[in-house]
């Protein structure tokens, strides 16, 4: 029987570690103290060796103590496949020009003795605090890096050692729930088959503007299962909130004329409905079968509270059903979107 539980809300740290640019510790603080500001307890942080070479657990942990918060006020995931190692060169080797103002590299380790090397050593970021959730962070992009089907199939045994590690610990009592989370939807779907998961988190891939049929099967045989899925990046990587990245890739207004042309669209429904297309895109999000938390994150210590009334926000089914009027999401989505 799976007991995973989770709240409403989930908050993501990949700031912490300085994405895009470097964030100064004073707002990092404010940022965790306004997440125990929110009224749900325990308070849920996703995070992950990667980020910023493990300095988003490192400053997670700083930031708790000095807010004075106690373990069982806190939980956090840690999606682990990558270690902090020294920095040699200018700037880390592992994302190029993502991570800003690192000290410290990070090489990936996607094994039985790797995920325990990142399990542990995410610990000791972390101090006095413990993750109690974990996972194999990005299982799809290590698969995809394969340079050939004998590689992958090697790089997939590499995937299924590292869960073996990852109950072991369970079993242990060192952690309490194990699952994944991954961009691709079709690779959690294929380890899932092979792995008794607790938990999914999927990744740009159930969206108010991306929302393909065969996911939302998998996600209804997942709640058949009981096995609770987070909904992160809900925003396409910020290109519904405005940015031109969409899943992280650049786009161009005349090379994706069709993105623009419906984010232009939709801004004008939100509009007339007076609506935050933020405000739709995360209600859309959690309404789906199977979804039992949104993972949102923020650089900005006044939009902790946003994200949080967002989350917890109602639309009128009208707004629903003149997206479907216009053919802009689904129509087998209706029985889940209005009341």
């Amino acid at each position: 029987m799976n007991n995973t539980e989770f709240p409403r809300v989930i908050f993501g740290t990949s700031c912490l570690g300085n994405l895009f640019h470097i964030l100064p510790e004073e707002t990092k603080q404010e940022l965790v103290k306004e997440c125990f500001a929110q009224p749900d307890r325990p308070v849920y942080f996703d995070s992950a060796g990667k980020y910023g070479a493990g300095l988003a657990l490192e400053s997670l942990g700083e930031c708790l103590r000095k807010a004075g918060i106690k373990q069982e006020d806190v939980v956090i995931c840690n999606k682990l496949a990558w270690v902090r190692t020294e920095l040699k060169t200018p700037e880390p080797t592992f994302e190029p020009g993502v991570w800003k103002g690192l000290k410290h590299d990070a090489v990936q380790r996607i094994s039985y003795d790797g995920i325990i090397e990142c399990f542990h050593q995410g610990n000791e970021l972390l101090k006095t605090y413990r993750a109690d959730l974990v996972s194999v962070h990005d299982p799809d992009e290590y698969l995809a890096a394969a340079t050939d089907d004998q590689d992958k199939k090697s790089r997939y045994r590499d995937i299924l050692d590292a869960y073996r590690a990852l109950f072991d610990l369970k079993e242990k009592g060192e952690v309490k729930s194990v699952g994944i989370g991954a961009k691709d939807w079709k690779t959690i779907r294929r380890i899932s088959e092979d792995v008794k998961l607790d938990w999914v988190m999927i990744a740009n891939s159930m969206t108010i503007h991306s929302h393909p049929h065969e996911l939302l099967t998998f996600l209804q045989k997942l709640k058949s299962q009981n096995i609770p899925v987070i909904n992160s990046a809900v925003f396409n990587g910020g290109f519904i909130t405005g940015g031109h990245f969409y899943n992280y890739q650049p786009t161009d207004p005349e090379k994706h004329a069709h993105l623009y042309q419906w984010r232009d669209d939709f801004y004008k429904l939100c509009d007339s409905f007076e609506i935050s297309p933020a405000t739709a895109a995360i209600v859309f999000g959690r309404k789906i079968p199977g979804v039992s938390a949104i993972a949102l994150s923020t650089t900005k210590p006044q939009n902790v509270v946003k994200n949080f009334a967002m989350a917890n926000a109602e639309v009128p089914d009208e707004f629903w059903h003149e997206l479907i009027d216009k053919g802009m999401i689904e129509p087998d989505l209706q029985q889940y979107l209005v009341k």
